[in-house]
């Protein structure tokens, strides 16, 4: 079980470093090229989720990211010796959610500095990097268990 918590605890270490350092060290607005024509650092802060949505929910969002951290913590405890892939993507979620959950809890916004330059996309933080990454190796693995049992005849 350390494994992954130690996964979590690096992923949320990562964010929290990134964020401070743009928070400490560009100002509000303020563009950093880093490819130019591809990625920028974009430093802005949000008080909403993903893409802006909900604006100035911060309760709703401690509220619902405590029981989703709880839930993982309980899943992870039941899976992590059967379903490795499964437990490394719910310990990437659990340590990005952390990560976001954090700077809503003490500062009602996150810090958001990742902005893709030749596509119109809103701009995202690690934490966000960390989530999408474990819901797409969740899909993966629901998606290979599932072909997996099919094609052994255990699926109903």
């Amino acid at each position: 079980m350390l494994r992954y918590y130690v996964v979590a605890i690096v992923a949320f270490a990562v964010d929290q470093f990134i964020k401070w350092c743009v928070a400490a060290f560009m100002d509000i607005g303020q563009k950093i090229p880093l490819i130019s024509g591809f990625i920028q650092l974009t430093s802005i802060r949000n008080r909403g989720a993903a893409f802006g949505i909900l604006q100035n929910q911060r309760l709703f969002f401690i509220v619902v990211t405590t029981i989703v951290l709880i839930g993982i913590i309980f899943y992870l405890y039941k899976i992590h010796r059967k379903q490795k892939v499964l437990a490394y993507a719910l310990a990437l979620i659990f340590g990005g959610a952390l990560g976001n959950f954090v700077d809503r809890a003490l500062h009602g916004e996150v810090v958001d500095m990742l902005e893709f330059t030749f596509i119109n996309y809103p701009v995202f933080n690690m934490a966000d990097v960390f989530i999408v990454t474990g819901v797409v190796l969740v899909m993966i693995n629901t998606l290979w268990v599932s072909r997996t049992e099919k094609a052994s005849g255990r699926s109903s």
